[in-house]
C-alpha cells in the first residue's frame, strides 16, 4: 500500500457546541480524563513548538506535568535550544495528540518561567535518577560519547550519595498560558469537529472552524 492510501475515517465521537464545557480548561480536563481512562500510553504528552532567535520553527515532544486554571506546565533545562528558543520569544504551541480517541488540542499563548519554588517542589517528587540526570545532561549541547554521560552520572551519584540532591540553577518550569485553544474531533468523511476558544479578557468567546 503506499503512503497516499493510507487513512481512517473518523467515527467514534463527536464534538458539538451543545455538549462542550463554556471553558476551555474544564473541557481540557474533560478530555484528558477521557484519555488518561482509556490507558493511553503516556496520555500527558504533548508537542511543543518554539521559534529560535533566527525565526526558525522548531518542534519536539515533552511531557504535560501540571495544570491549573492558569495555564500547562513543562519542566526542561533552561540552555536547552528550547529554552533558549523561549527566552528570545517567549511564546509557545502545545499539541496534544490522541490518536485512539480521534482527538487533538492545539494551544497557544505566553510561556513563562516557574518561580524557583515551584520548580524545586516538582524536582523533589522526580525519581533520584531523573534528578541526577538534569544535573547530567547539557541539553542540547554536542557531547562526544555515551561514555561523557555515564561517567558524570557515576561521579554525582558518589557525591550525592548521602544526601539530597538540589535543583540546578538551570533547570525548571514553564507555565505557558493560553490565549487560544482549540478542540479538534476527527468525524467521517473528514468533515472534522474543531471549536476555537479565544481568551476575551476574563472570559473565552468559541467559534466552529471549517474542518
Amino acid at each position: 500500500m503506499s503512503i497516499a492510501e493510507l487513512r481512517r475515517d473518523y467515527r467514534s465521537h463527536v464534538l458539538v457546541e451543545s455538549e462542550a464545557a463554556p471553558d476551555p480548561f474544564i473541557q481540557f480536563r474533560q478530555w484528558f480524563d477521557e484519555a488518561v481512562r482509556a490507558e493511553l500510553l503516556e496520555p500527558n504528552a504533548m508537542t511543543l513548538a518554539t521559534v529560535s532567535p533566527s525565526g526558525d520553527p522548531a518542534a519536539r515532544t515533552v511531557l504535560l506535568k501540571g495544570l491549573d486554571d492558569t495555564g500547562f506546565v513543562f519542566f526542561t533545562n533552561y540552555e536547552s535550544a528550547k529554552g533558549r528558543d523561549l527566552s528570545t520569544r517567549p511564546r509557545a504551541c502545545l499539541l496534544f495528540f490522541w490518536a485512539e480517541l480521534e482527538r487533538q488540542v492545539r494551544i497557544t499563548g505566553q510561556a513563562a518561567r516557574l518561580r524557583p519554588d515551584e520548580s524545586l517542589e516538582y524536582f523533589r517528587s522526580r525519581p533520584r535518577g531523573s534528578q541526577l540526570g538534569a544535573w547530567v545532561s547539557p541539553q542540547s549541547q554536542i557531547i562526544a560519547s555515551r561514555a561523557t554521560l555515564d561517567d558524570a552520572l557515576a561521579q554525582l551519584e558518589v557525591t550525592y550519595a548521602d544526601g539530597d540532591i538540589p535543583l540546578p540553577p538551570f533547570w525548571g518550569g514553564y507555565r505557558v498560558v493560553p490565549d487560544a485553544v482549540e478542540f479538534w474531533q476527527g468525524r467521517t468523511s473528514r468533515l472534522h469537529d474543531r471549536l476555537l476558544y479565544t481568551r476575551q479578557g476574563d472570559d473565552w468567546s468559541r467559534v466552529r472552524l471549517a474542518p
